[in-house]
């Protein structure tokens, strides 16, 4: 017999499992038509879900104590049951929202009918269950649950959708043995069942509805942006989209077939800078998704979501006042803190969002401003453009402690000798340092009672320096001032590294960063070194404007200078000169970076607005052909047509959900995300396309 939606014939016997919610079943014959109705739902399409049932009157994490006595229907997954007695058993149903607790009474006529019918439903399938709320005995209240005071009572269970063990490999109900990452990623719907990932998709949706709401009341308009582009050579590989074959005459009179390609954005860059030319819009905004062919990592994916923003007439920067003047000596002194770029509108803007961000969804109140550091202090201070300013370890310059002849030894190589200071008064939870992870040579000196007045001489690192016919010791280093000046103590342990003297923009370059930046290579006597759990928030400033150094961006440049940034990025104006005079590694950036807890999750500039300048570093500087600068003509037509001072940001969402979450990895925030191979399981993608189809593009396979 045929049914559709709505008309279901209750005295069919093909209707079997609509017989689990039918009053007239006979509670004798209920155990065998229960598993002849769970053996037709694993043969046959489900016959109950076809038809109609009550509609839900609550979500499984809505019910308080205030819905005492009411009657509600529930719907959700099953979750396993518990016995209590002989008479009582609980169950609980889940949904997105949360977890609801059933209880089932044999003393109940109903209620026992509702029972035998859930005890025979497999584990995760989908039921709708009516019942009446209660109150839990005091004793077995819970208050870290918004349901956990209260329990329901249930009579009438009808169940939508059996589950099939045999096609789930692991259920959200064995939440102490999670299945590894890549069965879960295969089975990706299984895993977002579990409660923390439906709670990371909430809080994300939930911030992205904050960040409109705070972005419209300061007067954005949110525009989206074309995903189909042209490819330009910005520094990143790109996704391309063949188009169908199209035919174009040649100059003889014939035809031609030419297949073309889109890009997809790296970024909404170009769309978003010519949009503020026009001056049309004034502040943009967009959630923007963007797509990068780079190896995955455990905080990158091949396509992700960003927070992008950019702004018309944005300063360029004060007077040159790094150096002041003191009253009393006249003595330069350096400023702290010092935002000496342009674009201070977009600082204002972010440091706001991001408290009103910790505010409403952590509680947390975070400080007025975020501390400030340019590029070339964060490498020297911490090894790293990102550093993790939590644990507060930061690395000393022990080259002009060593003799003479060791300087000139390190100067003719271009290295220094750097360490970092453990000391026991200050860090009692450092007892051990694992040096596995160091980049480069890297040693552990700890200070004791025989080697305090000689741990600078017999270290391997200053014995590399020494000439082999010349003993370490008649280098006489003056162990008794490094001492001195550094407040070195027995006990303390030093980690000493020799690297690059000069830091390059995306360089790793020092031995002692994997300490500054993560600490959790510093074990202490409880495990891994924890830090802080309150956020450090730091803007990193003044970036080279172009380095060497990306192997990434390298495989595009083939030996040229590559924009740090990218190519619109401005340079500081007091390096202007610099940039024409051809000192091009001496040039900073308008770029700051915002840096949180040892991980970047914005970056942005300040535009570059005159179109004789742009042209410069796209001829002179990046040395790009032809064909390369003309698939930036558009840009600089705009340039060339009025364009205002311009500059934006774009904060990576993924990665700022990933730290909100408390997660490692931005997979877990991501509905569904590709593997650290850029691959996807679930979908199985990529994949490979017929011959016949990619012909229709002009695409051959090799």
């Amino acid at each position: 017999m045929s049914h559709s939606r709505g008309t279901l014939d209750p005295a069919s016997a093909t209707d079997v499992t609509m017989f689990l919610s039918l009053k007239f079943l006979h509670r004798r014959l209920w155990p065998r038509v229960q598993i002849q109705s769970i053996r037709l739902i694993h043969s046959q399409s489900p016959l109950s879900i076809c038809g109609p049932f009550p509609e839900r009157t609550h979500s499984c994490g809505a019910l308080t104590a205030a819905d005492v006595h009411s009657r509600v229907v529930l719907a959700g997954w099953t979750l396993p049951r518990r016995k209590v007695s002989h008479n009582l058993f609980f169950f609980s149903i889940k949904d997105s929202y949360g977890t609801t607790q059933l209880m089932a009474n044999r003393s109940n006529e109903k209620s026992t009918a509702a029972l035998e019918t859930l005890s025979q439903i497999p584990v995760e399938s989908v039921v709708l269950v009516e019942g009446c709320v209660q109150m839990r005995p005091e004793k077995d209240q819970k208050t870290n649950t918004p349901t956990g005071e209260i329990e329901v009572l249930i009579d009438n269970v009808t169940l939508l959708n059996a589950a099939d063990h045999r096609h789930m490999p692991f259920t959200q109900a064995n939440s102490f043995s999670l299945a590894n990452e890549e069965l879960r990623a295969r089975y990706r719907h299984l895993d977002l069942r579990r409660q923390p990932m439906s709670d990371n998709l909430r809080k994300r949706s939930n911030v992205v509805h904050l960040i409109r709401n705070v972005l419209h009341q300061q007067d954005f308009v949110e525009v989206e942006t074309p995903l189909l582009l042209k490819s330009t050579p910005e520094g990143a590989r790109e996704f391309l989209v063949p188009t169908r074959l199209l035919t174009a005459p040649r100059n003889d009179g014939s035809d031609v077939t030419t297949t073309k390609f889109y890009a997809l954005p790296q970024s909404p860059q170009q769309p978003k800078q010519l949009l503020i030319c026009s001056g049309a819009v004034d502040k943009y905004y967009q959630i923007a998704r963007c797509f990068r062919d780079e190896d995955g990592r455990k905080d990158r994916q091949p396509e992700f979501t960003q927070v992008d923003l950019e702004m018309a007439f944005v300063s360029w920067g004060e007077p040159d006042d790094t150096l002041k003047l003191r009253s009393d000596s006249q003595a330069p002194v350096k400023r702290l803190n010092a935002w000496r770029i342009g674009g201070s509108e977009i600082r204002t803007l972010i440091e706001s969002l991001l408290k009103r961000i910790w505010k409403e969804m952590e509680g947390i109140v975070l400080d007025d401003s975020f501390p400030v550091m340019t590029y070339a202090d964060a490498m020297n201070e911490y090894g790293s453009d990102k550093p993790d300013t939590r644990c507060g370890l930061k690395i000393v310059n022990l080259t002009n402690f060593l003799p003479q002849e060791m300087q000139e030894r390190l100067e003719q190589s271009g290295d220094i000798i750097e360490c970092i200071i453990l000391r026991r008064p200050d860090n009692p939870e450092f007892l051990e340092v694992d040096v596995d992870g160091c980049e480069t040579e890297c040693v552990t000196v700890h200070v004791t009672e025989k080697n305090i007045t000689c741990w600078a001489v017999s270290n391997g690192i200053t014995k590399d320096l020494c000439d082999s016919s010349t003993p370490p010791a008649s280098y006489s280093i003056d162990v008794a001032t490094i001492n001195a000046t550094l407040q070195i103590q027995v006990g303390d342990s030093l980690l000493l590294s020799r690297r690059q003297m000069l830091p390059e923009a995306c360089g790793k370059v020092s031995g002692l960063r994997w300490v500054s930046e993560t600490g959790v290579l510093i074990r202490n006597d409880q495990g891994l070194y924890t830090p802080p759990a309150h956020p450090h928030f730091l803007w990193v400033t003044e970036f080279p404007l172009f380095t060497r150094a990306d192997k990434e961006k390298d495989a595009l440049a083939k030996g040229r200078w590559s924009s740090s940034h990218h190519p619109f990025t401005a340079p500081m104006w007091q390096d202007i000169p610099k940039l024409f005079a051809g000192d091009i590694a001496s040039v900073r950036a308008q770029h700051y970076d915002l840096v949180l807890n040892g991980m970047e999750i914005g970056g942005g500039s300040v535009r570059i607005h005159d179109p004789t300048m742009q042209e410069y570093i796209f001829t002179d500087v990046l040395k790009l052909t032809m064909p390369e600068r003309e698939s930036f003509s558009h840009l600089l037509q705009a340039l060339k047509s009025g364009a205002p001072p311009h500059g934006g940001i774009a904060l990576g969402l993924d990665r700022l959900m990933a730290i909100l979450c408390k997660t490692q990895s931005i997979r877990d925030v991501i509905a569904f995300p590709k593997t650290g191979a850029g691959t996807d399981p679930y979908f199985n993608s990529p994949s490979t396309v017929q011959t016949n189809l990619l012909e229709q593009y002009g695409i051959a396979v090799r």
